[in-house]
């Protein structure tokens, strides 16, 4: 093990469209952004870890025999990734790490896969550890799951590992298999548009896992160990599932991973206005067929669209954070001019609208 200090960095994502599809074995098309969580780490001797986040006042200290429960708050999140390494059977070492980040936390950019994958990579690098990028999503994912008790899916962290400069990532997540995209609408003179409605949310609470047990039940209902057997099998009778709530998950779901590659398709043809109307139709179906945006997120889509975006959709887990739009260059100032100010007539905080881009994945560095 070494004994110098190791710096490593991941980014934050936002989704292009696949929402919740990920658990349901489907597919989904995320980059990576350009912001990123930067872990350093001093390894010791020692049989603890002693974490301080530019974003917290105090310190956490935990011992490396750390166990679900043990360590809450931002912290679990380090601690979680300790115990899922610890999980493998290869010594790690304890030591000092401090965390610096500008992804945005609680606005749907991913700030806990960032951190997660930042820390693992810091921590492998640190042992010795050799674990392929598919193995450390899988990790950072147990961490999430297992230690913070989120039921979250795989795309955050395969998307901030594998992610490209001007590059999306095809994620087919019954093989996990990630298949570049080339994304780079400004050289067809459209930008993207993300919008922090600045409104946080909170996937820990029940929705989230809500939503999860929901498609549960349909796949059952319907005779699959999945909704990805469902699409398999090609058009669905969703008269079969039982409770007409779960239908409606289900429908979003199953038309969700059309979406996914009817959007591929559409930049491989370089069509963005295309890829904008699919955007949007993927925000209404999380609108009334998943039920997790909210008037204050629908109403930045709805303002985003009538100003002149291609398109435009919540990106996230839901119930708030961000919005992205698909604008041409030349109308990029007046739908956020707008988008800035309906918001802000409805009551709502003035939201943080920023051009975008796919950035690159983990690395060492920062």
């Amino acid at each position: 093990m070494t004994e110098s200090s190791i710096r490593y960095s991941a980014p934050g994502r936002i989704n292009l469209i696949g929402e919740h599809t990920d658990y349901n074995l489907g597919f989904a098309l995320p980059i990576a952004l350009p912001q990123r969580t930067v872990v350093t780490f001093w390894p010791d001797r020692t049989d603890a870890i002693t974490v301080q986040s530019a974003r917290a006042q105090d310190a956490v200290r935990f011992p490396l025999a750390t166990v679900p429960g043990q360590v809450t708050g931002w912290a679990a999140y380090v601690a979680g990734v300790v115990w899922a390494l610890r999980q493998t059977g290869q010594p790690i070492p304890g030591g000092t790490m401090t965390i610096f980040s500008d992804v945005e936390m609680g606005s749907g950019l991913s700030s806990s896969a960032a951190l997660e994958c930042a820390v693992l990579g810091a921590i492998a690098a640190a042992a010795g550890m050799r674990i392929d990028e598919k193995e450390q999503a899988r990790l950072a994912q147990r961490a999430e799951n297992e230690y913070v008790g989120a039921p979250t899916g795989l795309l955050d962290q395969l998307a901030s590992l594998f992610g490209e400069p001007s590059t999306a990532l095809l994620i087919d997540f019954r093989d996990l298999t990630v298949a570049p995209v080339a994304f780079d609408p400004e050289a067809n003179g459209v930008v993207l548009l993300l919008i922090d409605s600045r409104a946080r949310h909170q996937h820990v609470g029940g929705e989230y896992a809500a939503r999860r047990a929901s498609c549960e039940r349909a796949a059952a209902d319907l005779q699959g160990s999945s909704l990805r057997d469902i699409w398999d099998r090609g058009r669905a009778d969703l008269d079969a599932v039982v409770s007409t709530i779960d239908a409606r998950r289900a429908r979003h779901v199953l038309t969700e991973n059309g979406r996914v590659l009817d959007f591929v398709a559409a930049l491989g043809d370089s069509n963005f206005v295309e890829a904008g109307h699919i955007m949007t139709a993927s925000h209404v179906s999380m609108r009334d067929d998943f039920e997790i945006t909210t008037e204050h997120i629908d109403l930045i889509v709805d303002t985003a669209v009538r100003a002149g975006a291609l398109g435009a959709r919540m990106t996230g887990g839901g119930f708030g954070g961000c919005v992205i739009a698909l604008v041409p260059d030349g109308r990029a100032d007046a739908v956020a001019e707008s988008v800035r100010r309906t918001v802000i007539g409805a009551g709502h905080p003035r939201p943080i609208i920023t051009q975008t881009h796919a950035g690159a994945g983990a690395g060492p560095g920062g």
